[in-house]
C-alpha cells in the first residue's frame, strides 16, 4: 500500500510550516492533571499571542486597569457575533470604569479580521476597537479552564462550544469573576458591568451589594463591622435584622 508523505524534501521550508504547525496542532495532548485551576482571586495566568491589534502581552495589556476577558469558540458563529458587537458598542462604558476589554476566539487572527467586518455590520459600529486573541491551538482556553467535560475530551481538534468564559481581573491582575455560558445562551454586557460597579463600589467603601443591586441604591455593611465601627464610617444606617444593615454608598 502507498503512503503519500506528509512533506517532500522538494518543498521550500518556507511552505513546511504551515503544514508542521498544523501537524502540532494535531498531537496536542492536553492533561488535566497540568491545568491550572482557576478560582475567585487567583492571580490571572498571563500569556502572550497574537490578536487583531498584534503580538500582545496580557498582564502588559491590562497594566493599572480592570480588565475582561471574555472567549468564544469559533469565528462567524451567530451567538458570539451578537455578543462581540454588544461589548464593542459598550466600550465607552467600560472605559469610564477604568476597564479594559479583550476577546478570545479558538481560530486564526486573520480569520478574526474577516469576522469583525460582520460584526462592525451587524451592530453599526465604525470600528471594533479592541482585541481579539488568536487561540487556534487551544493553549489560553486550557490556561483559563474554558470548557467543560465533552468539551475537554475534544480540545485538540473540532470546534469546543464551551469556550465561552467570560473573567474579570483587578488592577492587581486577581481574578473576581468567572462565568461559563453554554452554546445556546447569549451573555448579558449590562450585568458584567453591574458586577464591575457592584466590585468597584465594595472595593472603595468597604460594603457589599443586595441582589439585584444598581449604583445610587442602598449597600450592605458587612456583618464584621460593628454598629458602632459602621456609625463611625457610614453615618446613618438601617437596621432590618442584627446581620443586614443598609445604608447610603
Amino acid at each position: 500500500m502507498f503512503v503519500r508523505p506528509l512533506f517532500t524534501a522538494r518543498k521550500p521550508l518556507s511552505q513546511q510550516q504551515p503544514m508542521l504547525k498544523s501537524a502540532v496542532r494535531m498531537i496536542r495532548t492536553f492533561k488535566q492533571e497540568e491545568q491550572p485551576r482557576l478560582r475567585i482571586n487567583s492571580l490571572a495566568p498571563n500569556f502572550t499571542a497574537q490578536t487583531t491589534q498584534g503580538k500582545l502581552n496580557f498582564h502588559d495589556y491590562l497594566g493599572d486597569s480592570w480588565g475582561v476577558l471574555f472567549s468564544h469558540p469559533a469565528d462567524f458563529t451567530p451567538v458570539c457575533t451578537t455578543e462581540l458587537g454588544a461589548f464593542a458598542q459598550l466600550k465607552p462604558e467600560f472605559e469610564k470604569r477604568n476597564v479594559k476589554l479583550i476577546g478570545l476566539s479558538a481560530e486564526e487572527v486573520d480569520k478574526h479580521q474577516k469576522w469583525i467586518k460582520d460584526i462592525e455590520e451587524i451592530s453599526s459600529l465604525d470600528k471594533f476597537a479592541f482585541p481579539i486573541v488568536g487561540d487556534a491551538d487551544r493553549e489560553v482556553a486550557f490556561l483559563y479552564d474554558m470548557v467543560d467535560e465533552e468539551g475537554f475530551k475534544n480540545l485538540s481538534k473540532g470546534v469546543v462550544a464551551t469556550i465561552r468564559s467570560v473573567y474579570v481581573i483587578d488592577p492587581a491582575k486577581k481574578v473576581r469573576l468567572i462565568i461559563t455560558y453554554p452554546a445556546s445562551v447569549g451573555r448579558n454586557s449590562s450585568e458584567v458591568l453591574r458586577v464591575i460597579d457592584a466590585l468597584q463600589k465594595g472595593d472603595a467603601k468597604g460594603v457589599v451589594t443586595p441582589i439585584n443591586w444598581q449604583p445610587g441604591e442602598d449597600v450592605i455593611i458587612p456583618p464584621t463591622v460593628s454598629d458602632a465601627d459602621a456609625k463611625k464610617k457610614f453615618g446613618d444606617f438601617t437596621t432590618v435584622k442584627p446581620y443586614l444593615r443598609y445604608t447610603k454608598a
